[in-house]
């Protein structure tokens, strides 16, 4: 479990940052020849950029290689499954250790499929948060070893904007602005993204996201972890009536876009309990009146999780069309949209707002290392990205890392007062840096 203690060593800026383009987010006005200045070779031009992207956030290993026009050169991703299976859930010290176990694998793997070498590289990119900080911290000590050790450009990446525009790199017509809901694991988010960088926060969690819920509610029911809980709860979900319990819609009181899932938990455990649910007899070896009771469960669950999640879209997409009258698509990404349901559901409010939905595919949804390095790319093209870092670090070197980092600022009807919203902001906004960088 990490603890307060282990957080404040972790969040503290250190000397040096790591990475100068994201802690003061300086443009490098530098023409592409020029780059050598910085102590890199020049690399290629913006036509031809080949970025690895690592990505550790939380409980899968990903690495990719991605050339700037697109191509997907490689994709790799070590699923930590089992663990998830043992622990019910990501016990974060352990996801550390198996993150250092395969990290190394994993992106000479990715090198190896796109018969690429790290001289062959523009830039490496690296999710420095949000995430867990142990896990954070693996991914970014390979980044720096590479990017050092062959003198190449680092790019620090959020890892909900490279949600978002990973969707950028499926659909070639997807333009600023458009509106993206989020959904993962440990974060619910809504936005609208202006341009690249520039993102205003709709809605955002203010306890458990919705795939935290799922994951519970598929513990609960005794059901297999080794996929995660969402697909596991979808499945049975269809053979459950969904109107069978009367579980409440969170948050219906509140007219803004923000999500909490902690109450309907409740409620679904206190389900669980009622029809005396035993989560230590496996789904496959429940009585047919036992798979029934659960299958109900699941289905109500996931009607009403989702019922939450549309009427927050259905507020954020009239709100986003006040500013930017010209938007066109809807972008739904992260773990959760793998689910079908959720697909089905949201693309009826989304075009019925007169919008298109954009889903990447499934394998683009959950984390993976291709939206870290395309994200890459559009920074890398931009000017936002650091010079190489030492080919040799000390052991001890503290990273700059991000745990907990908003993404846009707040747009002023959907502010809320929530305590745990306070506690998430611990460093300022990537909108925020961007905007300063701008204005300097």
């Amino acid at each position: 479990m990490i603890t307060a203690s282990t957080f404040s060593r972790l969040n503290f800026i250190p000397k040096p940052s790591l990475f100068t383009a994201l802690s003061n987010f300086r443009r490098i006005h530098l023409p592409l020849h020029s780059y050598n200045t910085l102590s890199a070779p020049p690399p290629k031009s913006h036509g031809d950029l080949i970025v690895l992207g690592i990505e550790t956030s939380c409980d899968d290993t990903a690495a990719a290689v991605v050339r700037s026009n697109g191509e997907i050169l490689s994709h790799v991703v070590s699923s930590q499954a089992d663990l998830l299976v043992k622990f019910g859930g990501v016990a974060p010290k352990m996801a550390e250790e198996a993150h250092s176990q395969v990290i190394d694998r994993v992106v000479q793997e990715a090198l190896d499929k796109a018969y690429m070498a790290e001289k062959d590289l523009s830039a490496v990119a690296v999710t420095i948060g949000p995430g867990l900080g142990l896990c954070l911290r693996v991914g970014v000590q390979k980044a720096r070893r590479i990017a050092g050790s062959f003198s190449l450009p680092i790019i620090g990446i959020h890892h909900m904007e490279a949600h978002a525009l990973v969707a950028r790199l499926i659909e070639k017509d997807l333009q600023f602005p458009f509106i993206a809901l989020l959904v993962s694991g440990g974060h619910n988010l809504l936005i609208l993204a202006r341009d690249l960088g520039q993102y205003i926060q709709l809605g955002t969690t203010i306890d458990d996201a919705i795939g935290e819920a799922y994951d519970k509610t598929a513990k609960w029911l005794g059901l297999d972890m080794r996929r995660s809980g969402g697909p596991a709860v979808e499945e049975l979900a269809r053979e459950g009536n969904a109107e069978s319990i009367s579980f409440s819609i969170p948050m219906k009181q509140h007219k803004d876009c923000n999500f909490s899932y902690a109450g309907l938990k409740t409620q679904v455990r206190l389900a669980i309990e009622s029809k005396k649910i035993d989560a230590k007899i496996p789904i496959s070896r429940a009585s047919n009146e036992d798979r029934l009771a659960r299958a109900d469960i699941a289905a109500s669950f996931q009607r009403i999780a989702v019922l939450h999640l549309e009427e927050r879209c259905e507020r954020a997409i009239q709100w986003a069309l006040k500013m930017e009258p010209s938007i066109r698509y809807m972008v739904v990404s992260g773990g959760v949209a793998s689910n079908k349901h959720v697909r089905a559901q949201l693309d009826k409010v989304v075009k019925k707002n007169g919008l298109q939905l954009i889903c990447p595919p499934p394998q683009l949804c959950t984390d993976n290392g291709v939206m870290v390095a395309w994200t890459g790319i559009e920074h890398f093209r931009m000017g936002r990205y650091d010079p190489p870092p030492p080919a040799e670090e000390p052991e001890d070197m503290v990273y700059d890392l991000r745990p907990r980092w908003p993404l846009g600022e707040e747009y002023a009807e959907g502010k809320s007062e929530a305590r745990s919203m306070k506690r998430a902001r611990v460093h300022p906004s990537l909108t925020s840096i961007i905007q300063a960088s701008i204005q300097q």
